[in-house]
């Protein structure tokens, strides 16, 4: 086992729990269902616009912070400007609201529904606490919904310290965020490792501050081509954390 630090910070979605990673087979299963409502759209057509306007809205920190705390609000945008952008580009019409809306909504169904842990993320957990590691959930996010997944995987009594962008006013890659888990865990940079799978807000930022920053590639997908980013380590499960 290598050395273990005093504590880690742990991200939440696509860390500990597979989130986002699943998207792209979730929209194709919402737009097959609505498939009669969306002529002449193809399919993929419609999967291919969404997920491209998805990537331009959250790839800008400024949106990204903005539309967060309104996920739902957030899905229904995206699908509104994605079919938008396909009846520019194809003269096709765009579909009436009440059916855009309808389809973002049912995403947001399918997605809550089929959230789950990576395997070994509860074992990972409760071992680094056998061992005295001290540890902190650090998420981004409104608080009702962070909130609700964390005592839905039974995630409370598993962290010394839960950290949710909507319960204390400022996230990630603010500094504010890294430094005030670790104040109140009683650690400083040195002894800190920072696990999460966003190269900016759990690799690049905290290791500004000097924190040990470990990317987790849950999807196995590597780093993306010309990534500037180096992490210290890269993880493909969680229990490679405590070999």
């Amino acid at each position: 086992m290598k050395d273990l630090p005093r504590a880690i910070l742990f991200d939440l979605d696509d860390t500990i729990l597979a989130a986002f990673g699943q998207a792209q087979d979730q929209w194709r299963r919402v737009v097959a269902a609505f498939i009669e409502q969306l002529e002449p759209h193809p399919p993929d057509d419609v999967v291919a616009a969404i997920q491209a306007y998805s990537r331009h809205l959250w790839s800008d920190a400024a949106r990204h912070k903005d539309w967060r705390p309104r996920i739902g609000e957030a899905r229904r945008h995206i699908v509104s400007k994605a079919f938008a952008g396909l009846a520019g580009a194809a003269g096709r019409p765009v579909p009436p609201s009440r059916v855009c809306e309808a389809i973002a909504d049912r995403f947001n169904e399918i997605h809550e529904a089929e959230l789950r842990m990576f395997p070994g993320a509860h074992e990972t957990l409760d071992r680094l606490k056998e061992l005295g590691v001290r540890l902190a959930l650090v998420t981004n996010g409104a608080a009702e919904p962070q909130r609700a997944k964390v005592i839905r995987f039974a995630l409370e009594e598993r962290f010394d310290h839960i950290q949710i962008e909507g319960e204390h006013g400022f996230g990630k890659p603010e500094e504010r965020a890294y430094t005030h888990a670790m104040e109140v865990l009683g650690v400083g940079p040195q002894e800190t490792w920072m696990v999460g799978d966003n190269l900016e807000w759990e690799i690049a930022a905290p290791q500004r501050l000097g924190i040990y920053a470990i990317w987790y590639d849950g999807y196995s997908a590597g780093l993306p081509p010309g990534c500037q980013v180096r992490p210290d380590r890269i993880i493909r499960s969680l229990p490679e954390l405590l070999l």
